[in-house]
């Protein structure tokens, strides 16, 4: 409830306004309680009518308030203050008909006030308590009297029911009766107060301190997402710069190695020219990884990748990584209820991050079981999972895993896979590392998608 109440943004005042429709249910409930208990439990005489006619109008305006939830117009503060002074009117109008000040639950004003210093800034707590103080000061003069709280004036015929009883006397048993009737009620007010107020005070403590705690939570989830990103940044300029030095060395061998094949014929050295064709492969590989960490340099996310249906985004990964891991055996899986018409931003960073877990997946697993890669999305959200017959993920990887750089000997369970972590959940995502049961290990990546607005438009 309170979690958005400190950020004084159009969401939080969103956010507001639906507990004020829910509080305002509550009180509706609680004052349909009262009457009922009044007049058909206590039998006291009050204007019943009228109440049923303000509660209606009431339950009209929280109606209203419903719609206006429905809608997508900004909730603004003053709307919010509107809609409370409107409330303390609407309880300025019952407390009329049922002994105003006198009532037993007029604190009932404090609740107004109370949501408006916490919901709104301090202006407006101090208007609500002009108004508070107002309303309740006119219904100290201005108010429709309970029976049992009128002056005590005994019936004149109660003088004359027993010519054996002094006047006095009966004076007194009048008094003591009337005294007795208002007690009940004043009794039964507070009694109900209480009720209604611990209930209140509990539900918001409740709810409050929810909100700290979620908001530490918040501020601590921040922190470490800053201190990661940092580093992301230092890695990142590490490569930059690693990137810069090695070209030119990368040059120089790709230049030494073709002038090796060119002075060396093919028929005396078949093995000689086989290796410097690996080699050769291999600086041009190095050479294009570092033209695209080059291009892909300070780029956004909407910059870097362009859209492109889900389906053919996984079969394009794959495709890539079975160029560096031709012999590796893959077991893919697909849910055949999978929404064909999906999309995703198909950035480069993610298309690395995916490439990058198979790679490890691969270098763990028992070579003859290979892995697995199972698939399944909605419209809205994709579901990767990649498992591995290895041994399983190391302690110190599942615990500190995206949190910080790890230096493991197993290889590419690293930087690699801090840099994975990051690119998941700076497009919104979660990974999750999970050690079977039976054997192995699994990655599971929790993805948003895009909506396909062209195709719901064409539907």
């Amino acid at each position: 409830m309170l979690s958005h109440v400190l950020p004084k943004s159009e969401i939080s005042a969103l956010q507001n306004l639906k507990w004020l429709f829910i509080l305002r249910n509550m009180m509706i409930l609680g004052e349909c309680f009262l009457v009922v208990m009044f007049v058909y439990v206590l039998d006291i005489r009050i204007p019943e009518q009228q109440l049923w006619l303000v509660i209606v109008a009431i339950i009209a305006f929280n109606t209203y308030t419903s719609m206006r939830l429905q809608t997508d117009d900004p909730v603004t503060e003053l709307e919010i203050f509107s809609q409370l002074c409107i409330d303390v009117l609407s309880i300025a109008a019952l407390l009329y008909l049922t002994g105003g000040a006198s009532n037993p639950i007029t604190w009932v004003f404090l609740l107004p006030l109370i949501i408006t210093a916490i919901m709104l800034p301090q202006a407006y707590a101090w208007y609500m308590v002009i108004l508070t103080t107002s309303m309740y000061s006119i219904l100290i003069a201005f108010n429709v009297p309970l029976p049992s709280i009128e002056p005590h004036m005994p019936d004149p015929g109660l003088l004359h029911f027993s010519p054996t009883i002094p006047n006095k006397e009966m004076m007194q048993m009048a008094h003591a009766i009337s005294d007795n009737h208002y007690f009940n009620l004043h009794m039964f007010g507070m009694w109900f107060g209480f009720v209604f107020s611990a209930g209140l005070v509990a539900f918001f403590v409740t709810e409050l301190a929810k909100t700290l705690q979620n908001r530490e939570r918040s501020l601590a989830e921040a922190r470490e997402n800053a201190l990661r990103d940092e580093r992301v940044v230092a890695l990142g300029t590490l490569a930059a710069s690693a990137a810069h030095d090695m070209g030119t060395p990368l040059g120089t061998i790709a230049i030494i190695v073709h002038e090796l094949i060119q002075d060396n014929p093919v028929q005396p050295f078949p093995e000689f020219i086989e290796k410097m064709e690996i080699l050769k492969n291999q600086v041009n590989r190095c050479k294009e990884a570092l033209s695209l960490m080059s291009a892909s340099a300070g780029e956004m996310r909407a910059e870097s990748g362009n859209i492109m249906l889900l389906i053919d985004y996984i079969d394009n990964v794959l495709y890539q990584w079975r160029t560096h891991k031709p012999t590796a055996k893959l077991q893919f899986f697909i849910d055949p209820g999978v929404d064909v018409d999906a999309v995703i931003i198909a950035e480069r960073t993610l298309t690395h991050a995916l490439i990058n877990i198979l790679n490890n997946a691969v270098e763990a697993t028992d070579p003859e079981r290979g892995i697995e890669f199972h698939a399944s999305w909605s419209i809205n959200k994709l579901v990767l999972k990649i498992r591995d017959y290895g041994p399983g993920f190391p302690a110190e990887i599942v615990d500190f895993a995206g949190k910080q750089p790890l230096s493991s000997k197993n290889k590419g369970l690293g930087v690699g896979l801090f840099l994975t972590y990051s690119t998941i959940n700076r497009m919104g995502g979660k990974i999750e590392l999970i050690n079977l049961e039976t054997g192995g290990a699994c990655v599971e990546i929790n993805l948003p998608l895009l909506m396909n607005t062209e195709n719901d438009d064409d539907r």
